[in-house]
């Protein structure tokens, strides 16, 4: 048998991290993902898929991701029946997450992230330069060039 399941779009809301009566963690959320067929009106259809994630995947994905962040989830597919509050029977279908994956940049589709913290302080009497990081060769690196020997004893 063969149940598998790999998706990637972006979260429809930002992941909503519960833990069981147990303290096993549990992480729900939705992905919108688009079709693979020619856009309508210049917009593709999409589906809205719903994802569950357990113990570390899901304090992973609440942590590091929020609404709009484009995200790959593989896993298998997984029907539950169960009575909503009005004793009416139903079923849902979701991924259950085995793996998951930044699908972007780092700062794709997050909001307002402080800037990146500046390059590290250069030790005492030397000066810090990023295009010149200090292994390319230059007089003041602080790595020398290894001679080439053939003749290697393995």
């Amino acid at each position: 048998m063969l149940n598998t399941a790999t998706i990637m779009g972006r979260l429809t809301a930002d992941p909503e991290l519960k833990a069981t009566g147990s303290g096993i963690n549990v992480c729900s959320f939705r992905v919108a993902v688009e079709r693979d067929t020619k856009p309508e009106n210049g917009k593709r259809p999409c589906d809205f898929i719903s994802v569950v994630a357990w113990r570390e995947k899901a304090e992973f994905v609440s942590r590091y991701f929020r609404k709009g962040n484009m995200i790959v989830v593989q896993g298998s597919i997984q029907v539950r029946s169960y009575e909503d509050k009005n004793g009416v029977k139903r079923e849902a279908v979701e991924i259950v997450a085995d793996k998951v994956h930044f699908g972007g940049s780092k700062n794709d589709g997050q909001r307002d992230e402080p800037p990146p913290p500046p390059p590290p302080a250069a030790p005492k009497g030397q000066s810090y330069s990023p295009s010149k990081p200090g292994y390319d060769g230059s007089p003041d690196s602080d790595f020398d060039e290894i001679p080439c020997d053939d003749d290697l004893p393995f």
